[in-house]
């Protein structure tokens, strides 16, 4: 396996805190839409225009079972990675790893919280990835 591979192999789990951030704001874009139907709002009763409320409460099932499925799909992206990264003999080299693709951190990020220069973290981020295996 190449490194561009295990970097894609790495970031699946920040590919899917991505996504149930999406579903998150979809789910809050549809509570907050006229489309809801608390977005009527004035507690008044509407006459004839009012429309079916199962379009709405499908959606919301929907998103909602997207959200669980893409959070145990996060959860289980998460634990696969860590028991790789686990392996990596080297504990410098796991953490690099470990800050970058399950934390999420930037380069400089990780350079000030490690103690290192930046061009260091990229170094030792390129043997990390050379001594990464997926098993």
């Amino acid at each position: 396996m190449n490194n561009e591979e295990k970097k894609q192999y790495l970031r699946r789990y920040q590919v899917a805190k991505r996504r149930e951030k999406l579903i998150q704001d979809a789910i809050a874009e549809l509570r907050s839409s006229k489309a809801s139907p608390v977005g009527l709002g004035d507690g008044l009763p509407h006459g004839s225009g009012t429309s079916d409320l199962s379009g709405y409460a499908a959606r919301w099932d929907e998103l909602v079972r997207e959200l669980e499925a893409e959070k145990e799909m996060q959860m289980i992206a998460y634990q696969e990675i860590w028991d790789q990264l686990k392996r990596i003999p080297d504990a410098t080299e796991m953490e690099v790893l470990t800050r970058k693709y399950l934390f999420g951190q930037e380069w400089d990020e990780i350079a000030s919280e490690m103690g290192y220069s930046y061009r260091n973290i990229t170094r030792i981020h390129g043997y990390a990835l050379l001594h990464f295996e997926i098993s």
